[in-house]
């Protein structure tokens, strides 16, 4: 990819852009006041999301333009018309729709009023990593049976 190339496939989200980004945002993970979280469109949240969307960009602008294009007047309609939409999209284009659902999960689980209202101390997982509970280790067998799939370097 030469210079220009990558320029241009790293600016910003549109003002429209951002807006679809964020009512999406809304409609996937509204807020919870019985729970006390917030909807992945509140301000903290979106703006994280936002800034932070670096190489997945180009991605989200396609699938919001793939979503405009498939469900005219989506801005512009009611949340429960936006809805069925969006269980459209979802339906007919799934890889695009998973590219929200990464972008918009990730930056919510990391938000630390979510975290404290899931119970999870809001930190980083390492250093002091986090309890698991122990597995069943017999789940590995069949991986352990194909031998080793690799040379040793020593």
């Amino acid at each position: 990819m030469t210079q220009i190339e990558n320029q241009f496939s790293m600016r910003p989200l549109s003002a429209d852009e951002l807006t679809t980004l964020r009512i999406i945002a809304g409609q996937m993970i509204p807020a919870n006041v019985d729970m006390n979280l917030p909807g992945a469109d509140d301000d903290t949240i979106f703006h994280d999301l936002a800034s932070s969307l670096e190489r997945d960009t180009e991605k989200v602008r396609q699938a919001i333009m793939v979503l405009h294009e498939t469900h005219d007047g989506f801005v512009q309609s009611s949340p429960s018309v936006r809805r069925s939409m969006l269980t459209a999209f979802r339906a007919a284009y799934p890889a695009l729709a998973a590219v929200f659902e990464m972008v918009i999960a990730q930056c919510y689980y990391r938000d630390d009023r979510v975290m404290r209202a899931i119970g999870m101390e809001p930190r980083p997982p390492f250093p002091l990593g986090f309890e698991l509970a122990p597995g069943n280790f017999a789940l590995l067998d069949p991986v352990r049976s194909r031998g080793r799939k690799y040379r040793d370097a020593s």
